[in-house]
Parts: structure tokens; sequence; C-alpha cells
């Protein structure tokens, strides 16, 4: 069981009738990984963090959290889970303090010094009544829920939504210490550039089924590179010329002195037809996760 996956989706499917749900979503988490899922808003994000939660129950498929059947094991696992949800309701007559004292109660902890330490970390005044919380404060004591127990997983969806940038930079402290103590992080976002800064694997959801899945350098490195040309002055090139020169060239853009865009295809085909342009420079760089991320979002992509 230790050499088991923490989480893991066999062919997971729900539906909501006619509404658009998940269809087929196979993900695998292994042990102390943070792993990033991205999407838009309603892509079906939500909807794999619930259903693999037990919240939903799914029309097909499996979950197995800890190598065990989430269904039938599922209060059980449950207690080795941090959740930070999308969305937050709380019982306006508590005081945050009084919040986060019941939550500890309800995990048995017994060293209450640690909410206390996050509080102080995440900047959370524990005396502030939660009607009174903006979004991002009622955001903190989500996030501090779902630490204090200190699990083994932590699932989280759209964490960062309300935190200013200090306190998503403290987050992302937390997050990585708490790698460094064992757990495994599954974090949803559509802020791709968190995502390509926490995570060493990745899966893309479009339209309720999984479009990519893989490693993020394997996402960054195998298939796309960004180029940028230089035309020497008085020379240029329309954009069929260039697709032309070097098919393979995607999201080509022209200005006056040279063209941008995206290439797939092996980069020594591409170099070699470069050079039969008369270019004054050329470079080639990795793309970052937002274009990779639009380019399968937007394109006709569905190989995972």
């Amino acid at each position: 069981m230790e050499d088991s996956p923490v989480l893991e989706t066999e062919s997971l499917t729900k539906s909501y009738g006619k509404s658009r749900g998940i269809i087929d979503v196979n993900l695998s988490v292994s042990r102390g990984e943070i792993f990033g899922f991205i999407g838009p808003n309603g892509a079906g994000k939500s909807t794999t963090i619930r259903t693999i939660l037990g919240l939903l129950f799914p029309d097909s498929g499996h979950v197995r959290l800890f190598g065990e059947n989430a269904l039938s094991s599922g209060d059980f696992l449950r207690q080795r889970i941090g959740f930070v949800p999308s969305e937050l309701n709380y019982y306006d007559g508590l005081k945050t303090g009084q919040l986060l004292d019941y939550s500890a109660r309800l995990f048995k902890v017994k060293d209450k010094s640690i909410i206390t330490r996050f509080c102080e970390r995440l900047d959370l005044d524990t005396n502030r009544s939660i009607k009174d919380l903006s979004l991002g404060n009622r955001k903190k004591v989500a996030i501090i829920q779902a630490l204090l127990h200190r699990p083994e997983l932590l699932i989280l969806d759209e964490p960062t939504s309300g935190l200013d940038p200090l306190m998503q930079s403290r987050f992302y402290e937390i997050l990585r210490e708490e790698q460094e103590r064992g757990a495994t992080i599954f974090f949803s976002s559509h802020t791709l550039s968190e995502v390509e800064r926490l995570c060493s694997r990745v899966a893309i959801i479009k339209e309720g089924k999984i479009i990519k899945n893989s490693g993020m350098e394997e996402l960054k490195q195998l298939y796309l590179k960004r180029f940028r040309l230089i035309f020497p002055r008085g020379t240029s090139f329309s954009a069929e010329e260039l697709e032309k020169a070097a098919p393979g060239v995607l999201q080509l853009s022209l200005n006056k002195r040279g063209a941008e865009g995206l290439y797939k295809g092996n980069v020594r085909d591409l170099m070699k037809n470069l050079s039969q342009l008369p270019l004054e420079d050329a470079v080639l760089e990795d793309p970052g996760l937002e274009e990779i991320f639009m380019h399968y979002y937007n394109g006709k992509e569905d190989t995972v």
C-alpha cells in the first residue's frame, strides 16, 4: 500500500443531465508530490474534487485514496485529508478563534498552538467575527482548518483567490514545508503562474475531460517552443511564406522587424528551415505554462 498512489481515479464520470459534468477522468497522484489540476471555471475541476471527496457520488468509475476505496472507507480516509473549497460558507455567529478551536476538537488535535502559529504567519485575527471577515480572511480560515491536523493529503480548490500577493507568497512557503513534511498536495487552479511555480506534474481538464496529463518539464519542452525572429532591415515576409518555410508554426504574429509564435515539432527541423531564411537573429525558448494551456485549450489537442 505504501507504494500505491495517494490519490487515484479510474474512469471517473459524473453527469448533471444536460449540464456538463466529468467524463472518464483518470488521475494518479504520487506520495509527496504537488500535482496541478488546471482549467477555467466550468471545466470540471470542482466536480472532480467533490467526487473524489465523496461529496458527490459518481455515475461510474472509482476513487482510491491511500490505496483504499474512497466510498467504502470514506469517513476514516477523510480524517487524513485537508480540504480548501473554492466557495466558503461559515456560521457567522462565531469568532474566528472559536471556529478554529472547534475544528481542532473535531480532528482531536491536542496541541492547539499550531493554530496560533498559522494565524501569525497568515496575519489572521482570531478575535474577529466570521461575519466581518473579507473573502481573503475567510480563505485564510479555510487554509488553517485544512492544515491544523497535519493531513497526509491536501486537496486545494482555488486556494489563493482573495489572498493578496504577500499572503500568497507565505501560503506557497507553507505548502513547500508541508511537502517536505511528507504531505501530498492536489492543487486545483486557473491561475497558471502559481501552478507552474509549485507543481511537478499537471493535468489539464477541458469540458469535463482530461486532455493532457504529464510532468511540468515534459509539458514545457517536449512539444512546444516559443520563437522570435528578427528580419534584416528592408526585408519582410508574409505569414504564408513563413508557415510554408517552417511547417509546424502555430499562433504566428508579424511585426515591423520580425515575427513570433509557437512551434510544435522537432526543433532541429525548425532550425534547419529557419537557416534557409535571410534572418538577422532568431531566439528559441520554452513557452510559459499559460501559452501551453491556451494551445491545448483552444486547439484540437485531445491526447493525454
